[in-house]
C-alpha cells in the first residue's frame, strides 16, 4: 500500500516480537485486532475467508455448515501451509486436509448431526498472498432447529456471536446477500446493537450476480439505504457450480474484477468495490489501529530493551569454549550465591511476599521452640505422685523429719533430661530451613547444571557435618545442668521460700491483661454452628479471648476468660473440619462457649497456626498432654502411696515448689542458649564456608574429575534462552528503529463523519426496478472524483437521491449540484 511501507515493516516485527515474548513466558506487546465475520446462514461468509487466503480449505454444504468459530490467523510468509492449535508442529501443506481436519474437529465436539460448539478451532496460516490479520468465522444465525439441536439454538449461537464481536478490538463484517431484504439483516441488527457509533462495522455485500433480472443493489452500495459509518463493501463470491467445478479462487476474483468494470449500475465505483479492495480497508484499519497504539508500544518495548541489553552484552561475544570466560563465570557466580544466601540469612530490603531463610529461623528460635519447650509441661498430679515415691523411698522404713535434698534432685534431673528432645528438634527445624535455602538460592547456577549440583553437595556436607556438631553441643548442655544442681542460683527461691505460690502464677498477676496477640481466625462448625464458619478478628491478651465483626472491634461477639483452659490440635477432614486446625477446652469438661464445651478455631496456613499457638503459651494457655492418665493409675497409686500425712504433703508441697523453681531456671538457660548454638555451629559457619571454602573445593574437584569444561558446561535450555534473548533483542532494537521515523511516513485515515439519526430510521425497503436499457452515464448527476489514494479506507459517497414525479426542467434553470469535501452534497433549491 502506497504510503504505508513503514507500517508493512513494523507488522512483520510486531509477528517476531510477540513470538519472541510468547516463548519467553511475556505478555504481548500489541493486541492485534480480530476480524469477526458475522452474517446468516449461507451469506457467503465462508467464501469471503476463502477469497482473503486464496486457497479452498473451508467446509462447504447446505445449511448450517461452520459449527464451531474458527479463529483464522494470517501470517506472511515465504512458504505455504497451515497448522492448528489442538495438532502442534504438524504442517498441513495439503489445504484439503485442512478442510477434513477442520470437519474431524468439529464432530469430535459437536457430534455428527448439526450440534454447535462455543469452544473455537485455531488455525494458523502461512503464505506469501495473505496480509497479517486474524480472522473469526462464526456459525450462521439461525431460526429453526435441525437434527439434534437444542430448541434454543438461535439464542446460543447469538450468545456466541456476542462473545466475539463485544470486544473493542473487533472489527465487524456484518455480511448480507444482495437478493434479500437488508432491514432485516440479523448481521446489521448485532453490529448496529454492540456498535452504535458504526466506528467498527464495515457492511458486506455477497451475491450481487444472482440478484434478479433488472435489479441491482446500487443505492445500498452507494450508502442511500441503511448508511452504515464506513459503507459497504460488493465482493462476488463463487458460485455452487464453480465450486463444484473446481474453479480457482484466484480465476475467481478476475471474475469478480470484470463484474465490477463490466456492470452498469456498478462501473463507476468499481474501484472500492471486491475482494482486493475489502482486503485494503481491513488492512488499513490494521495500520490505524497499531499506529494508535505506537506510543505505548514503544514505551513498552524501550522497558524491555534496557532490561535486556546488559545481559545480552554477555551473549554478542559468547564462545562456549573460552576457558577464561568459564573461570570469570564461575567467580561471579561463587561471590552471587554468597551474597545471597547472606542476604537471605540477614534480611533484606526485598518486597517478596515469601518469608526469607532468616525470618523462618527466628520464627523457630522465638515461636516453635518455646512451644516444644511448654509441651513438656507435665500434669499437676502425675509430678506430685513422682515426689512422694522419691521421698518414701528415700526415707525407706523409717519417717522422715525433714524435707531430703536427694528427693528434690532425683525429681529436678527427670525434668532437665527431657529438655534433650525439643532441643534435638530445635537443630532439625533449622538444618531444614537452611538447606531449603541453599537449594532455592542454587537456582540461580541453572545455567550450569553440573555447577550448582557440585554446590549443593559440598554446602550440604557442610551443614550435615556441623549438624551433628550442633546436635553435640545441645546434648553437652543439658548434661552440664545435669552435672551441678546449683541451689544458690539467684533466681532459686530457697527453701525459706518453698511455701509460697510459684514464681509463675506471681509473674502472671503482674503482666495483668495486656494484649498479646491480634489478628483473623475462622470460628469452625465442628463445635459451634453445625455446617458453618465464619470468620472474626480475634484479640488474645493475658487473661481475656475477645472476637470481633472486623478490625474496628467495636462490634463484640463474645469474651472468653482464659483461666484453666488448655488448647488442642483437631484432625482436619473430620466431620469437614479445615486444616490448620485446633480447639479451646476446659479440663474440668465445663463449657467454654455458652452451651459448648470446645472453641473450634482455624488458621489460614501452618505457620500461623505455630505463631498463634506460640501467643497462646504467652497468655497461659498450655497444650493438653499427649498421653491421657490412665483413669486407674491414680486409684493404683493411692492404695500404693496410702493416705499422705500432713508431714508428708509439706514436704511434696516444698519439693514441688523448688522442682518448678529451679527448672523456669533451665528453661530460661536452654531458651536462650539454643539458638546461639544454631547459630554458631550451623548457620555463621555454613556462610563462612561458602565464602572461604567452597570455591576451593570445586577447584579441587575440577582437577580429580574433568577439569573445568565438565564443571561449566551449559545446559541446552541455557543455550536456548541465550539465543531467544538476542533473538528478542534485535526485534526490539529493529522494531525501534522503525518506530522512531514510522509517525511521519504512515497514512492515517479519520474516522468517517457518523451518520445522522434520521437517515438511519427513515427506510423503506422498495426493491428498485430498472428497465434494461439504463440512461448513459453522462446523464447522471456526475461522482466526484477520488483522489488516488489506495490507502484511504471507504468513505460514504451519497449524491442527492432522486426525487419522484420532478416535472422536467427547463435545461437554463437547473443548477449545477454543488460539491463538498466532506458529508453529504446539498440539494438545491427546485424551481416553482
Amino acid at each position: 500500500m502506497s504510503g504505508n511501507q513503514g507500517m508493512e515493516r513494523l507488522i512483520p516485527l510486531v509477528n517476531k516480537l510477540q513470538d519472541a515474548f510468547a516463548q519467553l513466558g511475556f505478555d504481548s506487546p500489541v493486541d492485534l485486532p480480530q476480524i469477526t465475520v458475522v452474517g446468516g446462514q449461507s451469506a457467503g461468509k465462508s467464501s469471503v475467508l476463502e477469497n482473503f487466503v486464496g486457497r479452498d480449505f473451508l467446509p462447504r454444504g447446505s445449511g448450517i455448515v461452520t459449527r464451531r468459530p474458527l479463529v483464522l490467523q494470517l501470517v506472511n510468509n515465504k512458504m505455504e501451509y497451515g497448522e492448528f492449535l489442538h495438532c502442534r508442529g504438524r504442517k498441513f501443506t495439503d489445504f484439503n486436509e485442512i478442510r477434513k481436519e477442520i470437519e474431524d474437529e468439529t464432530d469430535r465436539a459437536t457430534g455428527q448431526n448439526k450440534g454447535i460448539s462455543p469452544v473455537p478451532i485455531n488455525l494458523r496460516v502461512y503464505s506469501p498472498h495473505v496480509l497479517n490479520l486474524t480472522l473469526v468465522d462464526l456459525p450462521g444465525m439461525t431460526k429453526v432447529p435441525v437434527g439434534d439441536q437444542p430448541a434454543d439454538i438461535e439464542k446460543q449461537i447469538r450468545d456466541m456471536i456476542m462473545q466475539f464481536v463485544t470486544k473493542e478490538n473487533a472489527l465487524i463484517l456484518a455480511v448480507s446477500p444482495a437478493n434479500s431484504d437488508l432491514a432485516n439483516s440479523d448481521a446489521l441488527k448485532i453490529a448496529k446493537e454492540v456498535d452504535p457509533q458504526g466506528l467498527r462495522t464495515i457492511g458486506v455485500i455477497t451475491k450481487l450476480d444472482l440478484m434478479d433480472e433488472g435489479t441491482d443493489a446500487r443505492d445500498i452500495l452507494e450508502n442511500k439505504l441503511l448508511p452504515l459509518r464506513r459503507g459497504y463493501v460488493g465482493v462476488v463470491n463463487r458460485s455452487q457450480k464453480d465450486i463444484e467445478g473446481r474453479k480457482d479462487i484466484r480465476a475467481a476474483l478476475d471474475s469478480e474484477k470484470k463484474f465490477f468494470l463490466g456492470h452498469p449500475s456498478y462501473m463507476h465505483m468499481a474501484d472500492r468495490m471486491g475482494t482486493a479492495f475489502l482486503q485494503k480497508v481491513l488492512n488499513q484499519q490494521l495500520t490505524n489501529h497499531i499506529r494508535d497504539t505506537l506510543p505505548v508500544l514503544r514505551s513498552k518495548l524501550q522497558q524491555q530493551f534496557l532490561a535486556l541489553e546488559k545481559e545480552v552484552a554477555e551473549f554478542k561475544n559468547y564462545s562456549s569454549d573460552d576457558p577464561q570466560r568459564k573461570t570469570k563465570a564461575l567467580l561471579t557466580m561463587i561471590q552471587q550465591f554468597e551474597k545471597d544466601f547472606t542476604k537471605d540469612i540477614e534480611g533484606s530490603t526485598s518486597d517478596s511476599l515469601e518469608l526469607s531463610g532468616g525470618a523462618k529461623v527466628n520464627r523457630i528460635f522465638h515461636e516453635r521452640f518455646p512451644f516444644e519447650l511448654v509441651k513438656l509441661e507435665v500434669d499437676e498430679k502425675e509430678l506430685r505422685r513422682e515426689i512422694t515415691y522419691a521421698i518414701r523411698n528415700i526415707h525407706g522404713v523409717r519417717t522422715g523429719l525433714f524435707t531430703p535434698d536427694m528427693a528434690f534432685e532425683g525429681v529436678t534431673k527427670r525434668q532437665i533430661e527431657r529438655l534433650k528432645s525439643p532441643s534435638i528438634k530445635c537443630i532439625d527445624m533449622v538444618i531444614t530451613e537452611i538447606s531449603n535455602s541453599i537449594n532455592k538460592i542454587s537456582e540461580m547456577m541453572a545455567r550450569f547444571p553440573r555447577l550448582r549440583d557440585e554446590v549443593e553437595r559440598l554446602v550440604l556436607e557442610h551443614v550435615r557435618n556441623q549438624e551433628v556438631k550442633a546436635k553435640d553441643a545441645a546434648v553437652f548442655q543439658i548434661d552440664y545442668q545435669l552435672a551441678y544442681i546449683n541451689t544458690n542460683h539467684p533466681d532459686f527461691i530457697g527453701s525459706a521460700n518453698a511455701q509460697v505460690k510459684s514464681v509463675a502464677s506471681t509473674t502472671k498477676k503482674r503482666v495483668s491483661n495486656q494484649v498479646i496477640r491480634k489478628g483473623w481466625l475462622t470460628l469452625t462448625s465442628v463445635g459451634f454452628m453445625k455446617g458453618m464458619s465464619k470468620d472474626y478478628w480475634f484479640v488474645l491478651s493475658a487473661e481475656t479471648l475477645a472476637w470481633y465483626k472486623d478490625e474496628q472491634e467495636q462490634d463484640q461477639k463474645y469474651l472468653l476468660n482464659l483461666e484453666g483452659c488448655k488448647l488442642k490440635d483437631l484432625d482436619s477432614g473430620f466431620m469437614g473440619r479445615k486444616a490448620n486446625a485446633f480447639a479451646i477446652f476446659n479440663p474440668d469438661k465445663r463449657n467454654v462457649y455458652k452451651e459448648h464445651k470446645t472453641l473450634d478455631l482455624c488458621a489460614s496456613s501452618a505457620e500461623e497456626l505455630d505463631s498463634w499457638k506460640a501467643s497462646f503459651l504467652r497468655a497461659g494457655v498450655y497444650p493438653e498432654r499427649s498421653q491421657e492418665e490412665d483413669p486407674t493409675s491414680g486409684q493404683t497409686a493411692t492404695a500404693e502411696i496410702g493416705s499422705l500425712d500432713p508431714q508428708l504433703e509439706r514436704q511434696v508441697e516444698t519439693i514441688r515448689n523448688l522442682v518448678d523453681s529451679y527448672m523456669s531456671i533451665i528453661k530460661k538457660i536452654v531458651q536462650d542458649s539454643m539458638p546461639k548454638i544454631c547459630m554458631h555451629l550451623v548457620v555463621n559457619n555454613t556462610i563462612s564456608f561458602i565464602g572461604s571454602d567452597l570455591l576451593s573445593g570445586l577447584y579441587a574437584l575440577t582437577a580429580t574429575s574433568g577439569g573445568l569444561d565438565t564443571l561449566m558446561e551449559e545446559s541446552k535450555e541455557e543455550e536456548l534462552r541465550r539465543e531467544q534473548m538476542v533473538r528478542m533483542y534485535h526485534a526490539c532494537k529493529e522494531a525501534l528503529g522503525v518506530i522512531a521515523d514510522i509517525t511521519n511516513k504512515t497514512v492515517h485515515t479519520p474516522d468517517p463523519p457518523p451518520i445522522p439519526e434520521d437517515e438511519m430510521n427513515n427506510y423503506t425497503y422498495n426493491p428498485p426496478t430498472r428497465p434494461d436499457k439504463r440512461p448513459s452515464a453522462p446523464s447522471r448527476p456526475s461522482i466526484p472524483s477520488r483522489p488516488e489514494n489506495t490507502s484511504r479506507i471507504l468513505e460514504p459517497s451519497r449524491p442527492a437521491p432522486s426525487i419522484p414525479s420532478r416535472p422536467p426542467p427547463s435545461p437554463k434553470s437547473v443548477p449545477a449540484v454543488p460539491r463538498k469535501p466532506q458529508g453529504r452534497p446539498a440539494i438545491p433549491s427546485r424551481p416553482q
